[in-house]
């Protein structure tokens, strides 16, 4: 693992955007690191739409809304002084998920694997501060990386 290689986990929430502002100001004109940024698609619930196209279209809108997040947070870590060549983006839709979406859709599994196959020695996350209670019933993207990853280094910003 490369510890000079950071995969920074994004959702296009505010919690994302200050965890891609520390990663600019901790690195920021420092030589030698390499920042993906990667977002896993995740589509709205179909119940909550009265038809196909309703459903459609919001998951347009919000695709639109994670790649115009992810090219603004791509100008920022630039700005803040990161090599243009030195910083990806990565937008994991379900079509190029491929087989791995069978396994069962857990976006912390597809960050992790991500993590694997990239050689990434750090992962950034932002907390999103849910209850204990919601983390119990729904789940927490974070608190699944912190207790999955292996051989590399976790950040996360609050």
């Amino acid at each position: 693992m490369n510890f000079k290689k950071l995969l920074v986990a994004v959702d296009a929430s505010e919690n994302s955007t200050r965890a891609v502002a520390y990663v600019g100001e901790m690195l920021g004109n420092t030589p030698g690191f390499h920042v993906t940024l990667l977002y896993v698609e995740r589509f709205p619930e179909r119940d909550t739409f009265p038809d196909e196209d309703s459903w459609r279209a919001a998951c347009q809108k919000e695709e639109k809304t994670v790649r115009d997040f992810l090219e603004d947070s791509r100008r920022q870590l630039v700005n803040s002084g990161i090599a243009p060549e030195h910083v990806a983006v990565e937008y994991a839709s379900a079509s190029s998920l491929g087989s791995r979406r069978s396994e069962g859709y857990s976006v912390a599994r597809h960050v992790l694997q991500f993590h694997q196959e990239g050689g990434f020695g750090t992962v950034v996350v932002g907390r999103r501060g849910v209850s204990k209670a919601e983390e119990f019933l729904f789940g927490s993207v974070t608190t699944k990386i912190v207790h999955s990853a292996k051989d590399c280094s976790i950040w996360v910003v609050q």
